[in-house]
């Protein structure tokens, strides 16, 4: 590789950097992907996450990847929270809208025929004790293969305390 080719990737990528920025409240992120873009009913993607400050709350969204082909409106879900035993503390069915329920317009950003939609899924959520937590997700569609749902993720961000006046 010239040093040419070598001082443009260097550029680019800080540049991808400065453009993308940093959130300094994300403590973790990540994405699942589902082979052949299809969520089984027994793949129940899983994400493991470190909690040291139980003083402060946390925002938790789904990340969910999907092909504007998705047959339906909405997404059914439930979240399941695990503490570092494997306990279950938190628990719920949700639903997520994945395309504007007047206009049918696909929600998130997109290229293509692919979008990326980041919804909320758990708000002012505080764990109890510092520690390892896993939260999952399960697919609630009534059907055994859901198409066109390619991945899952999910983002845990510290909820920022409002400064005092």
């Amino acid at each position: 590789m010239s040093r040419t080719s070598i001082l443009l990737l260097l550029i680019l990528g800080i540049l991808s950097l400065s453009i993308t920025g940093c959130d300094e409240n994300k403590i973790f992120e990540e994405y699942k992907d589902f082979e052949t873009s299809v969520w089984h009913v027994d793949t129940i993607p899983g994400f493991s996450f470190s909690i040291a400050d139980t003083q402060v709350p946390y925002q938790i969204d789904y990340n969910i990847r999907y092909a504007i082909s998705y047959p339906y409106q909405n997404l059914y879900l439930t979240y399941y929270v695990e503490d570092s035993t494997g306990k279950v503390i938190d628990s719920n069915l949700q639903e997520v809208y994945l395309f504007e329920s007047k206009t049918g317009e696909p929600k998130g950003s997109g290229l293509g025929d692919i979008f990326d939609y980041s919804v909320s899924g758990l708000e002012n959520y505080k764990f109890p004790a510092p520690g390892t937590y896993k939260i999952s997700l399960k697919q609630f569609m009534r059907q055994e293969e859901l198409p066109f749902i390619l991945s899952m993720g999910i983002t845990v961000k510290k909820i920022p305390s409002e400064p005092a006046n």
